[in-house]
């Protein structure tokens, strides 16, 4: 695991987003209420995780809906057994 996203995985904000993505796919609309954040906040973690290559981001019409990559799943896995 490179620093980068030991740095990401640092916040608790982001690692609730990463749990919350673990489950399925969704609209960045409906992240702040689960994390119990601001819209601009969310999407300023996203894009931290974006550019960490821990999650991806998909367009379908004016919504963007959010994942974890290959590599966040496989992170997110390595973390649940710590």
């Amino acid at each position: 695991m490179n620093v980068n996203i030991l740095k990401a995985l640092a916040d608790n904000t982001r690692l609730s987003l990463m749990k919350e993505l673990r489950r399925s796919e969704l609209c960045a609309c409906v992240l702040p209420a689960l994390v119990k954040k601001t819209q601009p906040t969310v999407s300023s973690h996203l894009k931290i995780l974006s550019k960490t290559g821990l999650v991806k981001m998909r367009k379908e019409g004016s919504k963007h809906l959010y994942s974890l990559s290959p590599l966040g799943k496989k992170v997110i896995d390595q973390i649940k057994r710590w």
